[in-house]
Formats: C-alpha cells, sequence, structure tokens
C-alpha cells in the first residue's frame, strides 16, 4: 500500500541519502501536524543535533532560538510528540513531522499554536 500526502503517492527516501539544507545559523524549520488529523500544531525549528535526536528517540525534538538550548517537547509538561511520519520537500529545507501528541502543543496550554485568526479588513 502506498502512502500518500496532500493528494500525491509519497516516494521513500532514506536518511543516509538526503542531505539537509539549514539555514545560516544552522536551522531547518519543522511544521508539526497531529497524524490523524494533519491539523497543524507547531512551527519549530532543528538543528542537525535535534534531528538526530528527534530521529534516535521517536520524540520530538528542536532548537530553542531564544534559549539557546535543545528542548524535548514534553520533557518537562508531559506533552510528548510521538513522531509517526517525517516528510521532506522539495529543497529539503522544511520538515513536516506527523505526531501523536499526548497533550496541548502550546505554552499555552491550546492545543494548536495557531488558536488565533487575523480579521482581514
Amino acid at each position: 500500500m502506498c502512502s500518500k500526502y496532500a493528494g500525491e503517492t509519497l516516494e521513500t527516501i532514506s536518511v543516509s541519502e538526503v542531505t539537509l539544507t539549514f539555514d545560516a545559523q544552522g536551522l531547518i524549520p519543522a511544521v508539526v501536524q497531529q497524524a490523524e488529523t494533519g491539523d497543524v500544531l507547531m512551527v519549530a525549528w532543528m538543528n542537525a543535533e535535534s534531528f538526530d535526536l528527534t530521529l534516535k528517540t521517536g520524540t520530538t525534538w528542536f532548537w530553542s532560538r531564544s534559549r539557546q538550548e535543545l528542548w524535548n517537547k514534553g520533557a518537562t509538561s508531559g506533552n510528548i510528540q510521538h513522531v509517526k511520519q517525517i516528510l521532506l520537500d522539495c529543497d529539503a529545507d522544511t520538515l513536516v513531522i506527523e505526531v501523536e501528541a499526548e497533550g496541548p502543543a502550546c505554552h499555552t496550554g491550546h492545543q494548536s499554536c495557531f488558536y488565533r485568526e487575523l480579521k482581514i479588513d
């Protein structure tokens, strides 16, 4: 059975076959989605070490630009994100990480960090 995303049949590539394209600060954006629904939970940044830790542990790890340190999502709050699938864009410079989240993604307690709508005038 073929996996699909956005109507496209997914091409499967090994991690060893891919060179991620990190920005000048050594970071790559990661869009985190709830696997079952596709809801966007959050967007965070990864460096090579947090990406490797995510692969090794099966839970999401990120780089905090404000604190300048690694963080394992849910290590403090208990709201662990279990990785189900990682998608790579065509330029290898953005990731979509599908997760099974144990709780809210947002530090405010909201399920998603995207709980506010801008009114377009």
